[in-house]
């Protein structure tokens, strides 16, 4: 099975990334001689033949930007949290696995991998792809038995937690669950129906970018 879907999620407003952010969205913050998200659609891009993005803050500045890279679709969230779309775009129609994935995640996947883990899993309707716990940076850790999400918790802590990759079924969540504007309540209902398990795969390289200083790591690092 080869996953032909990926959404990434560039809708936010990144007020941690001020003053940039004041004239510009966080997915157009440079990166390695281009952009944050346009550096995400290339590496994805090689591996996945239909690409959507959300837009929200500065939205059509955004959409231009990534129209350029010959997405597939552009989604309008302004105003909204972060799963509406699964609930109120063309995407809940999607009966496929689809990657999601975050404008501000610098990241390496293997996607053959993954996809073997997720058929492995059962072709659950939402597959978290972990990380290794950084400190310094806040996330929800995960609790499991066997791959079965079992517990999400920001207060008790593991040695995994949610990177902000997924692997989902529009559709199947559609089915499963009421509608809910932000992930963690998707996966509050999910974890009740035995339907949200995490990979044993773990993301190559992955590097969380919210901060200026955190962009100009990146961007050190990326020069080698």
């Amino acid at each position: 099975m080869i996953i032909e879907h990926a959404l990434i999620m560039a809708a936010g407003r990144g007020m941690r990334m001020m003053p940039f952010t004041e004239n510009m969205p966080k997915a157009m913050a440079p990166l390695a001689g281009t952009t944050l998200i346009a550096n995400g659609i290339d590496k994805i891009s090689k591996r996945i033949p239909n690409i959507h993005i959300t837009v929200g803050y500065k939205g059509s500045m955004l959409a231009q930007h990534v129209i350029e890279h010959n997405v597939s679709s552009v989604i309008n969230t302004e105003g909204k949290d972060n799963s509406w779309w699964i609930y109120n775009s063309l995407m809940k129609n999607v009966d496929a696995p689809i990657y999601v994935l975050t404008c501000d995640n610098v990241i390496e996947l293997d996607f053959e991998l993954l996809e073997k883990d997720y058929v492995k899993a059962g072709k659950p309707a939402c597959m978290v792809i972990p990380v290794k716990p950084i400190e310094g940076l806040d996330g929800d850790y995960i609790f499991h038995d066997n791959q079965k999400i079992l517990e999400l918790s920001r207060t008790k802590k593991s040695e995994m937690y949610c990177s902000g990759i997924q692997i989902l079924n529009p559709k199947k969540i559609n089915d499963l669950t009421e509608k809910a504007d932000n992930f963690y309540n998707v996966w509050m209902q999910l974890i009740e129906q035995g339907q949200l398990y995490c990979s044993n795969i773990y993301p190559k390289q992955w590097y969380a970018v919210d901060t200026v200083l955190q962009l100009d790591a990146i961007n050190k690092i990326t020069r080698g």
